[in-house]
């Protein structure tokens, strides 16, 4: 695992469960708010991410603390967590994108969640697949 990803998946895991915790706790201004965001129905889209945000952002902190401790079961967690952060922005991108919403506040962070997993999972699919015709895990 280098260091980008690590610190993309740092940024990305920390930051779902800050977002998550502002969110809940009622403490997100409302300038920083997405489009109808009083919107129950929105309101109620929005709040359907939180397991899948917890569990990825759980998943990705324990995939970084398995590498640390040179633990091969880092790389199936990683790339799992990966594809669950890319799902996330695409649903959130699809969501805004039928509505006509761009809102590039928005736009930007959800489209990270979209590329940064797609630059990492082919490398670390190729880590794997090696790893496993050398008779090991890295």
């Amino acid at each position: 695992m280098g260091k980008s990803l690590r610190l993309s998946m740092l940024v990305t895991d920390i930051g779902f469960l800050v977002y998550w915790s502002i969110v809940l706790l009622g403490l997100l201004p409302s300038a920083f708010a997405y489009k109808d965001f009083d919107d129950p129905i929105v309101m109620a889209w929005n709040l359907s991410f939180i397991p899948l945000d917890f569990v990825l952002s759980i998943i990705g902190l324990l995939s970084i603390a398995l590498y640390q401790k040179k633990h091969p079961g880092w790389l199936p967690l990683c790339i799992v967590s990966l594809c669950l952060t890319f799902c996330a922005g695409l649903q959130a991108i699809s969501f805004w994108a039928l509505r006509g919403d761009f809102d590039i506040g928005w736009w930007i962070p959800n489209l990270f969640l979209i590329v940064y997993p797609i630059i990492f999972i082919p490398r670390l699919i190729k880590v794997g697949l090696e790893s496993e015709f050398r008779g090991g895990t890295e």
